[in-house]
């Protein structure tokens, strides 16, 4: 039997721009584009066109450029935001309105101020409207995970009843675990009439740290769509990774048997242009495309990855787009990795001398955090170094 697909739907466009210090000018966010398209991701949420000229001009752009992916574009329950929507998305081979309304009691009332059923009236119109402009439209209720159950389904419920193509439950403020955002999700299966028809997404936030644990929690209560962004960025703590996700399911093959669009190999390049457009990286321990993600320092890990990777890499650094692992060396290394990175300089050393050499390397990262090649090199006795290379410690 064929494994179940996993779409993925990225709005690193739309809400990673939104989050502090990662605005994105037009041109930027095409260029992003083009490399979330040879990433592979299946749907592309491109920008908010009423927000701004800027974020319309991107959505229309990307839209008129882009012929694989679905190119979404968001908006409020309201046909000023859907006209705006369908304009920057109308020369789109694949266009996609993504529709939102609140369904909690605290948004409804404090910041929407309106009753249920005045939203459920909104829900209604909004999505006939999009659907009268273009087949594919999404809808999601907003705080869905804050909102009473029994109405978020009906609000559901009236979205489906409208043509509503995909519906998107999202944890908007990071709120759930994941036991009980999986029983959200097979909830809305087993209530909605004709929810077999439609997709069910999730989109998840980060403020506990449970983005990533809540989604594919979902994935395996019935959600095929994943919303996501490159190195997790977006509102407050972020947006479930999704090169966290989709190197969950690519390790994790027997237990989550699911594929994807995605190359894998494609990761890090998209991470490392992110970086670059928003000018800053991601922490170092970050999962996946960190700087020390595929870094070792302790000596007992640099021995068994110098005996096989296998040992403390759970997959390749090639595999995700990065050139090798790195093996630091500093004050917890031990004789094994010092050993290969002398032979790698052109300077092998091993018994006796290699103890010399690692004694005083020892006292050297004692007082010094960041090694060197040269500083390796002045540590070795002048007859046994490389002559340019003793020409260059010199």
């Amino acid at each position: 039997m064929e494994k179940p697909r996993i779409t993925f739907f990225d709005t690193t466009l739309r809400d990673g721009e939104q989050a502090p210090g990662c605005s994105m000018g037009v041109y930027d966010k095409l260029r992003m584009a083009r490399q979330l398209d040879d990433l592979g991701v299946d749907v592309m949420e491109a920008g908010f066109p009423i927000a701004s000229e800027d974020d319309f001009r991107a959505v229309r752009l990307i839209a008129a450029e882009l012929s694989r992916p679905i190119i979404a574009g968001l908006a409020r329950a309201s046909e000023p935001d859907i006209r705006r929507a369908w304009a920057a998305l109308e020369t789109a081979q694949r266009p996609r309105i993504h529709v939102f309304l609140a369904s909690s009691d605290l948004h409804l009332q404090c910041k929407l101020k309106i009753t249920r059923e005045q939203a459920l009236e909104q829900v209604d119109r909004a999505v006939a409207f999009a659907k009268s402009l273009c087949g594919d439209v999404e809808f999601s209720p907003e705080d869905a995970t804050r909102s009473d159950l029994e109405f978020l389904c009906r609000v559901v419920q009236t979205a489906v009843d409208a043509g509503a193509t995909t519906i998107n439950i999202p944890d908007t403020v990071g709120y759930s675990i994941p036991d009980e955002f999986a029983g959200i999700i097979r909830m809305v299966r087993e209530r909605v009439l004709g929810i077999e028809n439609v997709t069910i997404s999730v989109h998840c936030h980060n403020d506990l740290g449970l983005a990533v644990a809540n989604t594919i929690a979902a994935i395996n209560a019935g959600a095929r769509q994943v919303e996501c962004t490159i190195n997790g960025i977006g509102e407050r703590a972020g947006n479930a990774s999704l090169e966290e996700i989709a190197m969950v399911l690519s390790v994790r093959q027997a237990q989550l048997p699911y594929q994807t669009g995605i190359n894998t190999q494609k990761i890090y390049p998209a991470s490392s242009l992110l970086s670059e457009i928003v000018g800053f990286t991601p922490q170092p321990n970050k999962a996946i495309v960190g700087r020390n993600a595929f870094a070792h320092e302790a000596g007992i890990h640099q021995h068994g990855v110098i005996a096989n990777p296998l040992c403390y890499e759970i997959m390749t650094p090639e595999s995700v787009g990065v050139q090798g692992n790195n093996l630091v060396l500093g004050k917890h290394s031990g004789r094994h990795a010092l050993s290969k990175r002398l032979a790698e300089l052109g300077c092998p050393a091993s018994g006796s001398e290699l103890d010399s050499v690692y004694t005083r390397f020892m006292k050297l990262a004692e007082s010094k955090k960041k090694i060197y090649d040269q500083d390796l090199l002045s540590l070795v006795p002048v007859a046994a170094r490389p002559r340019a290379s003793a020409h260059a410690v010199s």
